[in-house]
């Protein structure tokens, strides 16, 4: 039986969470933060209770982490716009126009609208969103292109197709997730604090952002890589990055998978493993490159490198120790440095991955996968913009090591929402002093003051 007796604490934990649930979905503005926090932390302590009761079988769990998120199926956004640019560019798709070589404002200024509700799509994904090229790679914009080919002539419609995509995501991380706890021999629970984290479900699945059908294909490929099926697994990485790009960063840990790995055993290079990685290599770009293709244009990449571009030198939102850097650089030369810092965090960041690359053991999965997490966790906490759903990556990370500072942190970066409490986005730098503050604290706590066994949660 999926639940018995024993599991009506639970049966009404899940009711509770529906109904928080279907407040933060249909009856919440942005704007009210103190409201959006007592939802976030009630929703946080319910799904923390219903996944440390053991006598909950895996199928219910699964059940309710899917119901949760099926509440939003028909809500549209409320805490994010960037839903409308995906709209935009699937219609663009189905209309025939290449989304990488236009902008949204120039149709609109000379009065031409060449999709669909346009004039209501460029309101809602506002004027910073529409003069930007698009930054979406190809499978995002299949994505956006399956909900125009649905629903063209329906915002909600085309909501609702976005929405089921990431719900289906989601099932998929839970199916190979499972799979891949099960190889490495850890709890199969655990992927629960994923599937069920309120962050997830909220910022995801509410807010319609894709990081889940990224994850999925990583998630995917690293159980690839488990079995031994490299091939594959290049595959699904090089999806993965057809999805979002971040995945890039994980290209050099592979090395010693390859180089060095021999039942664990580091000294044992093996010549052979210089080819596969070559290879494994190869295939991550090629695949890559051939998924672009039908997108090709002289104007591509030009537009498309202006726009990753402007994440390093032009917005800010939520930072760490750039805040830090930022108030330095203010102090003594009187205005900010972000042209100069948003391109030194970068290099900061290719710096520490060589270091973790040559300079840690990474010959197992487990290994591997712990790279990936404190190489992405660097880039994060020194990147000049940390969107809340950037932090999905790590929390699907973590599930499979003994690290849990992106749990915490997807608890904490609910703080980052105070720059929304008002009508002029004005962020709360003394929230997200505490947010950072808790996060680094218990990382520091996890580094150097906790057991160092394994942890079974």
């Amino acid at each position: 039986m999926i639940f018995s007796r024993r599991n009506h604490s639970a049966i009404l934990l899940s009711l509770g969470c529906v109904i928080a649930y279907v407040v933060f979905a249909y009856f919440l503005e942005r704007t009210e933060f103190y409201k959006l926090l007592f939802l976030w932390v009630g929703l946080f302590t319910g799904s923390y209770f219903l996944i440390q009761k053991q006598q909950c079988s895996f199928a219910f769990l699964a059940g309710i982490s899917i119901l949760f998120k099926l509440v939003f199926l028909f809500a549209i956004p409320n805490l994010s716009q960037d839903f409308y640019r995906f709209i935009w560019d699937g219609r663009m798709l189905f209309e025939g126009f290449n989304p990488y070589t236009s902008l949204p404002q120039t149709f609109i200024e000379q009065q031409q609208y060449p999709v669909n509700q346009a004039v209501e799509l460029y309101a809602g994904m506002g004027e910073m969103n529409g003069s930007h090229y698009t930054n979406y790679p190809p499978i995002n914009q299949l994505c956006f292109y399956i909900a125009a080919l649905i629903a063209n002539k329906s915002i909600l419609g085309s909501v609702i197709v976005l929405r089921s995509i990431i719900i289906l995501a989601d099932v998929g991380i839970l199916y190979f997730g499972k799979k891949l706890l099960e190889k490495l021999n850890i709890p199969v629970h655990h992927i629960f604090w994923y599937a069920l984290n309120p962050f997830v479900i909220i910022e995801l699945t509410g807010n319609l952002h894709f990081e889940p059908v990224m994850l999925l294909f990583l998630v995917w490929s690293l159980y690839k890589l488990q079995q031994q099926k490299w091939i594959w697994a290049a595959i699904l990485i090089a999806c993965a990055v057809s999805v979002k790009l971040i995945p890039l960063l994980f290209l050099p840990l592979f090395y010693q998978w390859f180089i060095k790995r021999k039942n664990g055993d580091v000294a044992a290079i093996k010549p052979l493993g210089f080819l596969k990685l070559i290879v494994f290599y190869a295939i991550i770009v090629s695949t890559t490159i051939f998924l672009f293709l039908p997108f090709y244009s002289e104007t591509l990449l030009n537009n498309y490198i202006n726009s990753i571009g402007l994440w390093f030198s032009n917005f800010e939102f939520n930072a760490s120790f750039y805040y830090v850097f930022r108030e330095i650089g203010t102090l003594f030369r009187g205005w900010n440095e972000i042209a100069i810092i948003g391109k030194i965090m970068p290099i900061l960041t290719l710096l520490f991955l060589g270091i973790i690359t040559f300079f840690r053991k990474n010959t197992t999965t487990k290994q591997l996968i712990t790279a990936m997490l404190f190489g992405m966790s660097f880039y994060y906490f020194t990147t000049t913009t940390m969107h809340p759903w950037y932090l999905a990556s790590l929390l699907i990370l973590s599930v499979f090591t003994k690290y849990r500072f992106p749990m915490v942190w997807s608890f904490v970066i609910v703080f980052s929402y105070s720059a929304y409490a008002n009508d002029s986005f004005k962020e709360n730098l003394w929230l997200v002093g505490l947010e950072y503050f808790i996060v680094y604290g218990f990382l520091m706590w996890e580094l150097f003051t906790r057991p160092k066994k394994e942890i079974a949660i």
